[in-house]
């Protein structure tokens, strides 16, 4: 049976691995003998099962962490080109358990180079910054195979934002208005971060409604690219995506499983070539699959 920690458990967990990972127990551990301890047998790390030689103690730490089933936090890079605004989601995620901020960026080709160092589960990206603005930095980050497992959250003033669908279409995995509650903040890396739906579904197809109707000029060709390889339950399914059913809703409405629909969904990403359900949504709109307005 699964085990879960409460907040003082994880935290015994997080102590406990933090003194195994020690100078002191790591000698122990990796080395072959311990004249000391007549209990630590003379059988090399490797062929003990325990630790590798030489182990690092973060490596350490975090197998331990995992083995007493406590969860790795969230963790984020926030980029925008105000010091206050930066501080401020900083201080909010911060107050959260499990989320941690890992780093700050003042502009999208810093929020690129700290993506690619620090590996972030989540970028809480500004759209409008100086030097590379967040929907270039954005792609950027979409687009690299090494960061494929970060996603970003776009941070915006107006949700009816032409910049936003551009990031949307760029993939980001969501928006998030600046004066949103310090709850939803939260909760919306969280959903990003699990990427299992959209921030605010209703919103985000509004959003592209609005602007696939003002821009006749997409070529037809370039937009359906895809939608002629996908079966007719695929179409289906993006049609709810589309709809901002999320993967439980399809499922009762198809009478399948969720996890058949997440199947189906694996299988639509990879023919239209789209990193979320963000751009699954903006595909469908821009090929016609769904009509604005037509529910």
């Amino acid at each position: 049976m699964e085990q879960t920690l409460d907040g003082e458990g994880a935290a015994n967990a997080s102590s406990q691995a933090a003194n195994l990972a020690g100078p002191a127990n790591l000698a122990n551990a990796a080395s072959p003998a311990n004249p000391a301890n007549p209990a630590n047998p003379a059988t090399p790390a490797s062929e003990s099962g325990t630790f590798p030689q030489a182990a690092d103690p973060a490596s350490i730490a975090s197998t331990l962490l995992q083995a007493a089933g406590a969860k790795r936090p969230v963790r984020v890079l926030v980029a925008d080109d105000q010091d206050l605004v930066r501080s401020g989601f900083r201080m909010i995620l911060s107050s959260y358990d499990g989320i941690e901020v890992v780093g700050e960026a003042r502009d999208g080709d810093q929020a690129v180079q700290l993506a690619e160092r620090l590996r972030p589960d989540v970028v809480l990206m500004d759209i409008r910054m100086p030097r590379v603005n967040g929907i270039d930095a954005t792609r950027a980050i979409r687009s690299n195979a090494v960061l494929e497992d970060v996603q970003v959250l776009i941070l915006t003033t107006f949700d009816l934002d032409e910049y936003v669908y551009d990031a949307l279409s760029a993939g980001a995995g969501g928006f998030l208005l600046k004066d949103a509650e310090p709850d939803e903040i939260a909760s919306a890396v969280r959903v990003v971060a699990a990427g299992d739906a959209l921030i605010e579904p209703s919103i985000t197809r509004r959003l592209i409604e609005t602007f696939v109707a003002a821009r006749p000029g997409v070529p037809a060709g370039a937009a359906a690219r895809g939608i002629d390889q996908l079966t007719d339950r695929e179409r289906e399914i993006l049609t709810l995506v589309a709809r901002g059913l999320n993967n439980d809703q399809i499922g009762e409405r198809l009478f399948i499983s969720p996890a058949t629909v997440k199947t189906h969904l694996a299988r639509i990403m990879a023919k239209l070539d789209a990193h979320d359900r963000a751009q699954l949504v903006v595909r469908a709109y821009e090929s016609g699959l769904v009509k604005p307005g037509v529910m």
